[in-house]
């Protein structure tokens, strides 16, 4: 008996999934998806697990992810995965997180689907702030998909929109220093020039989504997110399914963007 109501809800999900992505396959397209992967340690909490077991299982969720955007046709991907205030928490789970982030940007080397797809990654932060083993995996990730343009995907680590807006004030500021950039060229293109998303030619996201049920932004993507729709789904991350995406994508599809006309 249990086993047969089982197996109806999983045949009741099929179903909701495939006329979701019916739908969303019909409807208007998206080019930048940005998620705020919110809800690991809560996750790991209501598990009676770890923290960073968390965070290894929404690391999993990350996977999943790649593929249903690829088979969507999203060509930008930005997650946000580790913000500058993260640093804040225990050493331990700290060090568990980079364990993790070392173990999936070494994996991201020879995955085969990213060089399939011509994926370019990048990790957009204060890569600084990170252990010099990562930093390292970091750049030869970087450098390995440097020449992709298919797919972007750019992995929000150590980030902070407050710093971002702040690393580039410092590099107009030098250029107009040395008299490179005159202070009266200096506009929004400008800035724009200078942001860690500026390696993308569709820095705004069309679709920001938060889980966890938390509605805010938490300095994420602060200038590009001026124009941005914004989904808050009351879902912990590494519980995020498939149809948890198509209907944030359809949810985007319903609204009228008029920027500001």
């Amino acid at each position: 008996m249990v086993l047969k109501k089982l197996l109806s809800v999983i045949g009741a999900y099929k179903l909701y999934e495939k006329w979701l992505w019916i739908q969303v396959k019909n409807g208007s397209g998206l080019e930048h998806i940005a998620i705020i992967l919110d809800g690991n340690r809560r996750w790991a909490s209501e598990n009676d697990l770890n923290p960073w077991l968390g965070h290894k299982k929404g690391a999993e969720t990350v996977e999943q992810l790649l593929d249903w955007c690829e088979k969507l046709n999203v060509k930008f991907v930005t997650l946000y995965t580790f913000s500058t205030e993260n640093f804040r928490r225990s050493p331990e789970e700290i060090e568990e997180i980079m364990h993790i982030a070392e173990e999936k940007f070494r994996k991201l080397l020879t995955d085969e689907r990213i060089h399939r797809n011509k994926v370019h990654v990048k990790v957009i932060g204060r890569t600084n702030m990170l252990p010099e083993s990562l930093q390292n995996l970091i750049i030869d990730v970087e450098k390995s998909t440097s020449s992709y343009d298919n797919q972007f995907l750019n992995f929000a680590f150590a980030y902070g929109g407050r710093a971002e807006i702040v690393d580039a004030a410092k590099k107009i500021a030098e250029k107009v220093k040395s008299g490179e950039l005159d202070l009266n060229d200096v506009d929004e293109t400008t800035i724009e020039k200078y942001l860690y998303t500026s390696h993308m030619p569709k820095q705004e996201p069309d679709l920001i989504i938060r889980t966890s049920g938390e509605e805010r932004l938490s300095g994420f993507l602060l200038w590009q997110s001026a124009y941005s729709e914004l989904c808050f789904l009351d879902v912990f991350w590494p519980d995020f399914r498939l149809i948890d995406l198509l209907r944030a994508i359809r949810t985007f599809q319903n609204r009228k963007r008029r920027y500001g006309s």
